[in-house]
């Protein structure tokens, strides 16, 4: 059965960190890219940040110099640490697993970004 876990939301203050984590099982994971997408109230689904399968990145302009993002293969894990956050963060974010013709999604986790 394919999952992808997705964890470490939660509330924090402008100019905050949080580490998001997102677990995968059920395919293999290594040959995916995995991404980093957050929705916001009445917005858009947007891609925060991506990682391939050699560890290739890159960020929405939004993300740059604020976010990053890595995989662990041994764990099929996909980590996103975020620093400076801001309000206008404040999203549910998912990851997902793409590869051609092939594409799974996690459930989100709520990141929310207030005093």
């Amino acid at each position: 059965q394919v999952q992808l876990v997705e964890s470490g939301g939660g509330l924090v203050q402008p100019g905050g960190s949080l580490r998001l984590s997102c677990v995968a099982s059920g395919f293999t994971f290594n040959d995916y890219t995995i991404a980093w997408h957050r929705q916001a109230p009445g917005k858009e689904r947007e891609m925060v940040a991506h990682i391939t399968s050699g560890g290739r990145t890159n960020y929405a302009d939004s993300a740059k110099g604020r976010f990053t993002i890595s995989r662990d293969n041994s764990k099929n894990t996909v980590f996103l640490e975020m620093d400076a956050l801001k309000p206008e963060d404040t999203a549910v974010y998912y990851c997902q697993a793409i590869r051609i013709r092939s594409s799974f999604w996690g459930q989100g986790t709520q990141v929310t970004v207030s005093s």
